[in-house]
């Protein structure tokens, strides 16, 4: 019975890591913007991987998506990538924000300063 709850234990803690954004790269393309972003997460499967990333505001308001259509077990850290992001005028910070299954969106979020 405790080898059952401790394997217990150490799943939950597992299924508990958020995604962890590594890098970001930022790259103005003729009006709109293309984002490279790379994520560290211990994808196990279908039930437990990163899927997806978006780009927001500095107020939380969302200014692209980029779904993840599929673990990647077997590349960690990986990149992708996101273009066609529309920045208003001005801005010069944007958020970046790592979201896993089944734990959701991760509330730390790293920060991109646009040259």
């Amino acid at each position: 019975m405790k080898h059952f709850l401790a394997f217990i234990l150490l799943a939950t803690a597992a299924q508990a890591e958020a995604p962890q954004i590594t890098k970001v790269t930022a790259i103005e393309l003729g009006g709109t913007w293309r984002f490279d972003v790379s994520i560290l997460h211990p994808d196990t499967g279908w039930d437990h991987y990163a899927d997806g990333w978006r780009v927001l505001d500095m107020n939380g308001n969302e200014l692209g998506l980029r779904v993840l259509a599929h673990p990647h077990e077997n590349e960690q850290p990986f990149t992708r990538s996101l273009s066609g992001v529309a920045i208003p005028k001005g801005t010069k910070q944007v958020q970046i924000q790592a979201r896993d299954l089944p734990g959701g969106w991760n509330p730390d979020t790293t920060i991109v300063t646009l040259d």
